[in-house]
């Protein structure tokens, strides 16, 4: 068999119609079948582009020209936003990315999930698709002897300074700015991940949507920051309505931001929020969703979708620091809530005493054997609702599913393309997918969530 060349060459410019979107954003337009991905090519454009890379299936353009402008693409707002790697879509409408992401879903459900007829909602979207994310965390760095606060600029670990972010809450925003000018006061070196030296790693600040309470969170290398009385002080003098200022301290080699150290130089070790009615404390590192309004919009559906009648027993598998398993028992006779991490779980202890919630029992453990454990002990769950992180579900736990046999299952994925294998697996084992919402948790990024309700054939 004679092996195909591709029908394209590296440096060859070409004039191409984009036909499709990838699950991150870039154009595809195709050459005698084989595709080439470009950054900022919209659906429907007709573009030259240059071949910077080419492999034995895929090809990589760069945009030279557009010849026919999409009616979806605008001007992004962001002064950096093609250097920073945080956004994907901010070239396209707001309209443009709720039927681009619809697509992405309608795609993987039909490529992957063999699933024709399922009926799947137009995602919801945001009023206000901007200044929307309660948490915003900063690497810092040095530039020309001062500090650099910003994002990473794509696949590389250069700090590009920002002094604003478009999707972030302007008061975080403005936070990470001041307190960066007082460390700078104080000659406080940022970390260099090189030299494994310097102090300050990350400036992280979470805010509570419907409480006010902000937590400031500085992430050092070392258990010491000097002149950390005098910060703490300006601080406070700057921003007053600040509730909490947290010392995280890491002092490994790893791109993860948090250390397991965390002292409090002022105020709790918990800011507060409810989505609804329920309550939530949050620590410097409690999982908790980054977008509040829309989090209600989710949580909404998946309360719908379980249908309780105040008569069933739910598990809530992955359930964090307990949120969904909050919203959940506002109607639900019993629920129980499994999660591998021991923090989370106090949280969710914790959370539940908040809300005086006594119908909610949490266990640490892997869901795929904490569950059949319960169902050992007599515990038969009438919905069992998931939220499994962007690798889905544990191939373990849909079999424990498909052996216990609920009569609901609600599915919350941040993936839609292990969602779809998920749901194969739960559909070749006796379950109906009854219908998917997506949900837009994150505006101008290529992500969407989707809350799927299955039910026993």
């Amino acid at each position: 068999m004679v092996k195909r060349k591709p029908p394209v060459e590296k440096n060859q410019t070409l004039s191409v119609t984009f036909e499709d979107l990838t699950h991150e954003g870039l154009g595809v337009a195709k050459v005698e079948g084989y595709p080439i991905f470009v950054p900022y090519g919209l659906v429907g454009e007709e573009a030259d582009i240059k071949i910077v890379k080419v492999n034995k299936n895929i090809g990589f353009g760069r945009l030279v020209d557009i010849k026919k402008t999409s009616s979806h693409r605008q001007e992004p707002p962001c002064p950096i936003y093609k250097q920073c790697g945080g956004c994907q879509l901010q070239h396209l409408d707001y309209q443009g990315q709720l039927q681009a992401k619809e697509k992405q879903v309608r795609d993987v459900m039909k490529r992957i999930g063999k699933l024709e007829d399922v009926l799947i909602h137009p995602v919801m979207g945001m009023e206000e698709p901007w200044s929307y994310r309660n948490k915003s965390q900063v690497p810092v760095g040095e530039s020309e002897g001062g500090l650099v606060t910003g994002f990473y600029q794509k696949r590389t670990h250069k700090i590009i300074q920002m002094d604003s972010c478009l999707i972030q809450d302007k008061t975080n925003d403005n936070l990470v700015q001041g307190v960066k000018q007082i460390c700078e006061k104080y000659k406080i070196p940022a970390y260099d991940e090189q030299k494994h030296t310097g102090t300050l790693r990350h400036f992280m600040v979470r805010s509570g949507h419907a409480t006010g309470e902000v937590m400031l969170v500085i992430v050092t290398r070392t258990a010491k920051l000097p002149n950390k009385e005098s910060i703490v002080k300006e601080i406070l003098e700057k921003y007053p309505f600040i509730t909490s200022i947290i010392q995280n301290i890491n002092d490994r080699r790893t791109n993860v931001i948090l250390g397991e150290t965390t002292k409090v130089l002022y105020g709790n070790e918990y800011i507060y929020d409810s989505i609804g009615s329920v309550k939530f404390g949050i620590s410097a590192r409690s999982f908790y969703q980054v977008n509040p309004k829309q989090t209600k919009v989710l949580y909404d559906q998946a309360l719908e979708y379980a249908g309780l009648t105040g008569e069933e027993t739910v598990i809530d598998a992955y359930c964090g620091i307990g949120t969904i398993s909050l919203f959940l028992a506002q109607k639900a006779k019993k629920v129980y809530g499994v999660e591998i991490v021991p923090e989370a779980i106090e949280d969710a202890k914790r959370n539940a005493q908040l809300n005086e919630m006594n119908n909610v029992e949490f266990a640490v453990g892997k869901a795929e054997e904490v569950i059949p454990n319960w169902y050992k002990e007599g515990i038969q769950a009438d919905v069992i609702c998931v939220d499994p992180p962007r690798k889905g579900c544990d191939e373990a736990l849909l079999n424990t599913i498909l052996a216990m046999k609920p009569k609901k299952i609600v599915y919350v994925s941040c993936d839609p393309a292990t969602l779809a294998r998920d749901l194969r697996v739960l559909e070749d084992g006796g379950y109906r997918t009854v219908e998917i919402q997506p949900v837009d948790m994150f505006p101008q990024t290529t992500h969407v969530e989707c809350v799927v309700q299955l039910e026993l054939m």
